[in-house]
């Protein structure tokens, strides 16, 4: 059973930054999706940034393209989210998803996409 772990949410100022994390255990592929996703108040689950053993660049949503950087660590099987430059409307819970290839690889960006997801952690940016 693959289980999926964030960490590092907080409260922040508009301007501020934070990291998340995502720590995935359990049965691994050596090819792989692994993204990050958010939902903020009262509205669906949308793609925020995913990386994929199967391309060469990273997605991002064009909302956080330039102030927000994700990137992995292999020897841990750790992804990270580099978060800069925070708006108000970044507010959400951020979630990790991960899966295998052949099943994430077409819609990458989308939630729907992967089969495992973590139980999220709160990023709330305000003054």
């Amino acid at each position: 059973q693959v289980q999926v772990v964030e960490s590092g949410g907080g409260s922040v100022q508009p301007g501020g930054s934070l990291r998340l994390s995502c720590e995935a255990s359990g049965p691994s592929s050596s090819r792989y999706c692994m993204g990050w996703f958010r939902q903020p108040p009262g509205h669906e689950r949308e793609g925020v940034a995913s990386i994929s053993t199967d391309v060469a660049a990273p997605y991002y949503a064009d909302s956080v393209k330039g102030r927000f950087t994700i990137s992995q660590d292999n020897a841990k099987k750790t992804l990270y989210l580099q978060m800069n430059s925070l708006k108000p409307e970044d507010t959400a819970i951020y979630y990790c998803a991960v899966d295998n290839v052949s099943r994430c690889i077409r819609n990458w960006y989308r939630p729907a996409a992967y089969n495992y997801h973590g139980q999220g952690t709160q990023v709330t940016v305000s003054s």
